[in-house]
């Protein structure tokens, strides 16, 4: 049975604040925004190229705002595209890859400054968090591993 992830729920504190974050400074394009009764309110927001959207809203989820982390965007080109969005305002660090080699550390542990030396696919990352402190890392990806 195929399965497939469609959408990641974000806990945010300002619903308005979250969408003008994601649609606006990220260029993400708005799929729904819909209120319902008592607070309820669900705005669901896809990333250019992604089959995977972000859900977040009012009363949609009990975690604490800002609790997500280590949410994956793949990008082909990790230069240009941190290069985008610092040029969109977003506070994202610089290009880095791991001391390890492969993956990168939970938090800035074993970062080395610059993308990796052999821009390897999946070794190169820069990071940015949303207004709430959701944790965002940008990965770059030129080959996917057999079976993707």
């Amino acid at each position: 049975m195929d399965m497939k992830i469609e959408v990641v729920v974000l806990p945010v504190a300002d619903v308005d604040r979250a969408k003008d974050f994601y649609e606006t400074t990220l260029g993400w394009r708005t799929d729904v925004d819909h209120s319902g009764d008592d607070g309820f309110r669900v705005v669901h927001v896809t990333p250019p190229g992604s089959p995977c959207s972000i859900l977040f809203g009012g009363r949609v989820t009990t975690a604490d705002p800002g609790s997500a982390q280590g949410l994956h965007l793949v990008v082909d080109d990790i230069v240009a595209a941190r290069e985008e969005l610092a040029g969109r305002g977003v506070g994202i660090s610089e290009v880095f890859h791991d001391a390890g080699g492969f993956f990168h550390h939970a938090g800035t542990e074993a970062r080395v400054p610059g993308p990796d030396p052999q821009r390897g696919s999946y070794a190169s990352f820069a990071s940015f968090e949303d207004p709430y402190g959701n944790g965002w890392v940008l990965q770059e990806i030129t080959t996917r591993l057999p079976g993707r």
